[in-house]
């Protein structure tokens, strides 16, 4: 899952919001072409003309010009961590993290072509579909250690269900383990990641029904109910 988002820029400096800018043009400019004419055929001073930016510029952003393609959004991982981290103690670890994401997904409508293509030119290459997924898999464990960080902060607790019993030594069962993230917050951040995945799905074969933040929520709160089953 890549998030893409322009609602962080309130509150960053006009420096820091041309940075993200030119870094958001230069992907933008490597996946559309990419996906027209594959990304092996797309050079560096393609994307950097597209972008209307010099190909020294592109090497202040990306080390090489497979890394353009990979990750739609490259800070987007660290704002939810940090959203994580800072909301409210009150909320559940599943409301925290649905909240740091929602806030991620609030122009995804907007940005559905662009998240369509990029999809398509990751399944296209698979050397850039493997660096995709290797790209997930670390986003999701760093959102994994965000929740048991604030699950450390906080007590260790988190709401119904915590194992107060937990053996903290080999991370079997339990919010917190100790070292490492532990069971319950790799289990939650691989779920929301689905549940944003599952979300997508769904309003893209239905977007004359919905919302795509209504579909969002109300994935979650099927979530925070414990996935009862559907009336008959």
């Amino acid at each position: 899952m890549q998030l893409m988002s322009g609602k962080s820029a309130a509150g960053i400096g006009l420096r820091e919001r041309k940075k993200r800018a030119t870094r958001a043009a230069l992907t933008e400019a490597a996946v559309r072409l990419a996906a027209e004419h594959g990304a092996e055929k797309v050079t560096v001073e393609a994307i950097s003309a597209e972008a209307g930016v010099s190909v020294r510029t592109f090497f202040n952003y990306f080390e090489s010009r497979d890394d353009a393609f990979v990750v739609v959004d490259a800070d987007a991982g660290e704002r939810m961590r940090r959203a994580v981290l800072e909301a409210p103690a009150d909320l559940s670890p599943l409301a925290a993290l649905r909240e740091a994401m929602a806030a991620e997904l609030a122009e995804a409508e907007a940005q559905h072509e662009l998240w369509r293509l990029h999809a398509k030119v990751l399944h296209a290459s698979p050397h850039l579909l493997a660096r995709g997924v290797g790209a997930h898999m670390a986003a999701e464990a760093d959102l994994a250690d965000a929740i048991a960080e604030r699950l450390r902060r906080l007590g260790g607790t988190g709401g119904p269900g915590s194992a107060t019993g937990a053996d903290s030594a080999t991370g079997s069962t339990g919010y917190v383990t100790g070292a490492g993230s532990g069971l319950y917050p790799r289990l939650l951040a691989a779920v929301a990641g689905a549940a944003v995945r599952t979300s997508m799905d769904h309003w893209s074969a239905h977007q004359e029904e919905a919302a795509f933040l209504d579909v969002f929520h109300e994935v979650f709160t099927l979530l925070a109910a414990g996935l009862p089953a559907p009336p008959a």
